[in-house]
């Protein structure tokens, strides 16, 4: 007789797996020839790459979107990058509640990791909060831009390039179908309207500190006072980066990418791109002509991200604050490490420090690869790298290039950077029975 023995899957494996068979599925639809212009079938690998960037909210792109993907294609793109952006649990929550069917506590654990939120109570009501707040946005982001487009592009192509770019931007996703007026041109165009950059960067930010700030600045009345330790890391730490980075490349990139603007344009120019290398992927100006500091500055963004439980990517601005403030702590002899008069955890800290680890890990390891097998300078792989991992979509232009080895590569830091590298190797990582035993301790000499 036959014993069959139960596999347990954890809720975090049900997550990775399948954000896995969504990106697959997309691939599949990407690559029938309905999807492209041409009406010609698309290599799956880049099939493959495309899906993963639009799931990922990434940006990266094989073939321009405008110019090699039809309006079929388009719109496969467009679905992905929403479920990407709410989170596949969101989604199957969501038709859950259309068809009046219960939630039980598998599900809302599963929304608990997907929401990367603290509490399993009020899961539920959080996540309708995080569906209603999503197009909510997205419907006024599309709105304003609709009426900047719609003068020059007429009603119906207005309206579609509006609820994509508004899509995209909430999501963090950096995809356009501004290839009509120059392939990988992105927003350069819209470079001095101020209502699109605004309208943009607006979305960006929304969508990239997290729903569970968002709903703790409503249950607390937008009182600073009153907000959760977490809300407050966040949005401190997210203007601190936004002003000192616009302050940096404001005066960076005065004689290069932006030496042709005006003083309005620059100062536009300069708030727009300190916000998008934290995981949006849209740019407005020339990122091939920017200097070595200007790159280097754009990576460390990159690198930093948004906030957890958002749809952007990066190590998350919490676990920066975090290794901060232990740095801190640490160089004053302290044990306790201390942010607006809170003491954290110490599992925060081996988390933080943890998640930085595999994070930089990981992307050394795929620099190493990818300029093993192909010839690139060393700062556009890094660039490239970087962008993958941390789902931003920027790129120096050798995204095209990447032969099928190097796509694979990229397509999995993008997939990694989506579904958290801590829980990819928690995946991966032999499962251990804990010792019975607690080992001797015995001091190292440490830097």
């Amino acid at each position: 007789m036959l014993i069959i023995k139960k596999i347990k899957i954890s809720y975090t494996e049900i997550i990775v797996f399948g954000t896995l068979v969504i990106i697959l599925s997309g691939a599949l639809l990407l690559s029938l020839p309905i999807s492209s212009k041409s009406g010609i079938v698309t290599p799956f690998i880049d099939s493959l790459f495309t899906s993963a960037s639009a799931f990922c909210v990434t940006g990266l792109i094989a073939y321009d979107t405008f110019t090699h993907w039809s309006l079929f294609g388009q719109l496969i793109i467009l679905l992905l990058i929403q479920i990407g952006g709410l989170g596949f649990m969101t989604v199957i929550t969501l038709f859950s509640m259309f068809l009046r069917r219960k939630i039980g506590l598998k599900e809302r654990r599963l929304l608990m990791e997907s929401a990367n939120t603290l509490k399993i109570g009020g899961i539920v009501m959080l996540v309708k909060k995080i569906i209603i707040g999503t197009f909510l946005f997205e419907s006024m982001g599309a709105l304003i831009l609709t009426l900047n487009f719609y003068p020059e592009m007429g009603f119906k192509e207005g309206l579609f390039y509006g609820i994509f770019h508004s899509v995209s931007a909430f999501c963090n996703a950096g995809f356009d179908l501004m290839g009509k007026y120059g392939q990988f041109s992105s927003l350069t165009a819209y470079s001095n309207n101020f209502v699109v950059n605004a309208t943009v960067m607006t979305l960006i930010v929304s969508g990239g500190i997290g729903f569970v700030v968002w709903d703790d600045i409503i249950s607390s009345h937008a009182c600073f006072r009153k907000f959760q330790l977490h809300t407050k890391i966040v949005l401190v730490t997210t203007t601190a980066l936004i002003l000192a980075s616009s302050l940096l490349f404001f005066v960076i990139e005065a004689d290069h990418s932006m030496a042709d603007m005006s003083m309005g344009e620059r100062m536009l120019a300069s708030v727009f791109q300190s916000v998008t290398p934290r995981t949006a992927g849209f740019n407005t100006i020339n990122i091939n002509e920017m200097s070595e500091g200007g790159s280097l500055l754009t990576i460390i963004l990159m690198i930093i991200g948004g906030s957890p439980g958002s749809t952007a990517g990066g190590i998350k601005t919490t676990t920066f604050i975090t290794l901060l403030a232990g740095a801190w702590a640490s160089a004053g002899q302290s044990s306790d490490i201390s942010i607006f008069k809170r003491r954290l955890e110490t599992d925060t800290l081996k988390k933080a420090s943890a998640i930085t680890v595999i994070y930089m890990s990981i992307a050394l390891i795929a620099i190493i690869l990818i300029s093993t097998i192909q010839e690139f300078p060393l700062k556009e792989i890094m660039f490239e790298v970087f962008s993958a991992l941390g789902t931003v979509g920027l790129s120096l232009g050798i995204t095209p290039s990447l032969n099928a080895l190097s796509k694979i590569i990229i397509a999995l830091l993008m997939y990694g950077g989506k579904v958290g590298v801590l829980s990819i190797a928690a995946v991966v990582a032999e499962k251990k029975e804990p010792a019975l035993l607690s080992r001797p301790h015995e001091k190292i000499i440490i830097g």
